[in-house]
């Protein structure tokens, strides 16, 4: 049975989730001996990676079904992190290292009381809808303003990079009251749950799994769409788009504010689990790293910024930790060999081989066939 583009990415959604689902079986059933097993930390280490592989969709929908290349999408990551982020310290309480109500950064910079702008995430709720107001409302006002002015191309990638590279700095800045160069951690619970408990690692990861899934089947069922179809052709051609009497700025905006809330909630979701939100998370070179992740596994696609970003994080793993002097050199050389010799990446990987392989017969396939050369002869 032939199945056309659409169908074959639903069965590969349905392939890459049961996988995903089936590792916190493994930890639960499987007993710690078995080669089966899945420890605490490895599903929490794939937890990380499900987190990057959502980032990885959310610029997806941008740099490969609209053709924005945004380098700030770490920056709605770690603003969702640092939402969640201010929350998880506030339930610290006295049980940090100065035994006050403060969170720790605070009383050694001498501060007396909470400042009034972090007063409302002692509600986790109010934390959750800063979570996604944040993001989303930086997104509607940059994209509104950069959209409007017709920028796009190289100078979109710029400005977005500035942008990141601007609010890096500031948060960088212990007076901002958002811990300086250290951000948060030393986290000790989420709604009274111990935070690093492994029931509740294993809550974030499911909640993680489910996101991942939600992300997936959102992604292919709006490239299906009248909009999908839309945002495919101002990527390919935004100027017969807008003759053609569409509002390309309102598309852009839109989805521009939708990549932006769907990476906070995933900085939400990561801090958590990995226990510390700083400002390196929205230097400039993450953003860069996550478009590596997309097109590794394949920009455009379904379920490639999944395969890239567990991949490359996966290998990032192995290399920081057995030859940490060379991971930006492989970086780099891994990118590189992506954009010269596989630009559908991974899940590209397989078209690609089999358009070499009919190219390879068709240069070798007789130009008269045997039977019909025989009949001739005769």
């Amino acid at each position: 049975m032939h199945l056309n583009q659409s169908q074959k990415s639903l069965v590969g959604i349905i392939i890459t989730v049961a996988i995903i689902f089936l590792l916190p079986l493994l930890n639960v059933v499987t007993p710690p001996d078995s080669f089966i097993h899945v420890s605490d930390f490895r599903l929490n280490l794939w937890g990380k990676y499900l987190c990057y592989a959502s980032l990885a969709i959310s610029l997806n929908l941008l740099w490969g079904y609209t053709g924005l290349l945004c380098l700030g999408q770490g920056l709605f990551f770690a603003l969702g992190g640092y939402a969640m982020g201010m929350h998880l310290m506030l339930m610290i309480g006295e049980q940090g290292a100065y035994k006050k109500m403060l969170p720790d950064f605070m009383v050694f910079m001498g501060y007396t009381e909470l400042p009034i702008h972090w007063v409302p995430f002692n509600s986790f709720w109010f934390a959750a809808l800063a979570v996604i107001l944040v993001p989303g409302i930086l997104a509607a006002v940059f994209g509104f303003l950069a959209f409007r002015a017709r920028i796009k191309g190289v100078y979109f990638a710029i400005i977005t990079q500035a942008l990141t590279y601007a609010a890096c700095l500031l948060f960088f800045r212990n007076e901002f009251t958002f811990g300086g160069n250290n951000g948060f951690t030393d986290f000790k619970t989420i709604l009274g749950h111990g935070v690093f408990e492994p029931a509740t690692q294993r809550t974030l990861y499911l909640l993680t799994a489910l996101y991942v899934t939600a992300c997936m089947f959102f992604n292919w069922w709006l490239t299906r769409t009248k909009f999908g179809r839309i945002q495919e052709a101002i990527r390919d051609s935004e100027t017969r788009v807008r003759f053609s009497g569409y509002s390309t700025t309102s598309y852009k905006l839109f989805i521009f504010i939708v990549a932006g809330i769907m990476a906070g909630i995933v900085g939400a979701l990561y801090v958590p689990q990995v226990g510390i939100i700083n400002p390196e998370e929205m230097r400039p070179g993450k953003s860069l790293e996550i478009i590596v992740w997309v097109a590794v596994g394949g920009r455009a696609t379904i379920i490639g910024p999944v395969i890239g970003a567990i991949f490359v994080n996966w290998l990032k793993s192995f290399t920081t930790y057995n030859y940490p002097d060379y991971w930006l050199i492989i970086l780099g050389a891994m990118f590189l060999f992506v954009v010269l010799f596989m630009p559908n990446g991974i899940v590209g990987l397989p078209a690609q081989f089999k358009a070499l392989w009919l190219k390879h017969r068709h240069r070798f396939k007789p130009d008269v066939d045997p039977a019909s050369a025989n009949h001739l002869n005769h």
